[in-house]
């Protein structure tokens, strides 16, 4: 059976959802960490005179790499956007943070997967709580526009009144569009797909300090969350650090399992992360979480480094790759999300219409890329006239080919934008769309 598109009939009942989850107190938690981003304005012929200066040979980088000059900046970015991948870097110059600014212009955009999704999720209508690392006054100000609430004090408050008097943590944000022509040492090279790098001038994050006050409110709480979003920790790099987190997590995601397993766990990983840094997340985290969520750039990733092959665009490499990351990591089941489809991949959950969460993931990132900012109701629904992906549709119609006893495979194309206007925070908003999912009518 083809693909049935009920993007419309998911999409309506999201009004009368959110006014649920606000009227009985039916929420999600995201957690772990926030920023703000220096979104720089893409400007072509800038960046290729940065290159044409500090460009010094063939573009490269090497596991571990840092920006440490304005010649690493070029050499490592090139080398990213000749292949229209994204990454993430460390940034420990203030003189190339600087340079950056002085060249390129740049607005101010919430950033983290937990703030992003909170925000887009927000937008739409829906209450989710929130533990944060950057408080700053202009991440809770964002925030507290859309409802969103945090713990102080053993108690929920609204994010605008709980700002924490710092500085903003910056990340900067380089995005770049397809098509546009590099000037690498004396030839043209064509970007091949539009994406982002983001680069970090941050210390907090290399920790990811944990609220034991937020921690301990939802072990007491008499209200359960809906699902609990697990990330944040792509740019630890140090294993002690990473360690350090496991040992304040572990103890509390053990206890809220067993005494709330119908709360949904989800970790939603990072291509970026340091490879043994992302063993020991996945290892730890993996115990208890119901679902890992990833792109496709993590997936081939992975699978390279357990010794599999690249698993391609077909269903059957793909769902064969998905096969061992679920015997490597054991949650219950993987959400892949690409540019042309989302997937669920593992074991049923009950009560839940993953088909919901992942539709509602599409749309609303699809929106984010068309207009550059989380959309409300009607601005989804001016998503919907978007055709759905080709490619998305031919893999739909692959999997169903797909046998596996135990697993289902649910798989939904997206409403295809083949140029963007937006790329920050997409696969962060579409995380939180699935999360509308976990939130059950009783």
């Amino acid at each position: 059976m083809s693909y049935q598109d009920k993007y419309q009939y998911y999409l309506e009942k999201i009004p009368e959802l959110a006014a649920y989850s606000r009227k009985e107190n039916k929420a999600p938690v995201f957690a772990y960490t926030s920023n703000l981003d220096v979104v720089l304005t893409w400007d072509i012929e800038k960046y290729n005179e940065i290159l044409d200066t500090y460009l010094k040979e063939e573009p490269y980088f090497y596991d571990g790499d840092t920006i440490d000059s304005m010649e690493d900046f070029a050499r490592i970015s090139s080398y990213y956007l000749m292949r229209g991948l994204g990454g993430n870097f460390d940034l420990t110059s203030i003189e190339v943070c600087n340079f950056l600014k002085d060249k390129f212009q740049y607005d101010f955009f919430l950033g983290g997967t937990c703030a992003q999704g909170a925000a887009a999720i927000g937008t739409l209508g829906f209450p989710v709580n929130v533990h944060l690392s950057d408080e700053c006054a202009e991440v809770m100000n964002i925030l507290d526009e859309v409802g969103v609430t945090v713990i102080r004090d053993g108690r929920k408050v609204p994010a605008g009144s709980a700002p924490s008097g710092e500085e903003p943590v910056y990340h900067f944000i380089l995005q770049f569009k397809k098509d546009d022509k590099l000037r690498i040492m004396g030839r043209e090279v064509a970007i091949p797909l539009s994406n982002r790098l983001i680069l970090f001038y941050d210390e907090i994050h290399k920790i990811v300090p944990i609220q034991k006050d937020f921690l301990q409110y939802w072990k007491d709480a008499s209200e359960v969350p809906t699902s609990w979003l697990i990330s944040g920790f792509d740019a630890v790099v140090e294993e002690d650090k990473m360690q350090n987190c496991l040992d304040a997590l572990e103890p509390h995601l053990k206890y809220m399992k067993e005494n709330h397993p119908e709360m949904t766990l989800y970790f939603e990983g990072a291509f970026y992360m340091n490879p043994k840094v992302k063993e020991m997340a996945g290892s730890a985290f993996c115990k208890y979480v119901d679902i890992l969520g990833m792109n496709e750039e993590e997936l081939e990733q992975q699978v390279k480094r357990f010794g599999g092959e690249a698993p391609g665009s077909a269903a059957t490499g793909v769902l064969g790759g998905l096969d061992m990351i679920l015997s490597r990591f054991h949650p219950k089941g993987i959400v892949l999300h690409t540019k042309d489809y989302s997937m669920y991949y593992g074991q049923p959950i009950p009560g839940v219409d993953i088909e919901q969460g992942l539709t509602m993931g599409n749309i609303m990132s699809t929106t984010r890329a068309r207009i550059g900012k989380y959309g409300n109701f009607e601005e989804c629904r001016e998503t919907l006239p978007l055709p759905l992906s080709a490619n998305g549709l031919r893999f739909a119609e692959e999997a169903e080919e797909w046998k596996s006893e135990g697993r289902i495979v649910v798989v939904v194309p997206t409403r295809y934008l083949e140029y963007p206007n937006f790329t920050i925070g997409l696969g962060d908003t579409f995380v939180s769309g699935v999360h509308t999912c976990f939130i059950r009518k009783e």
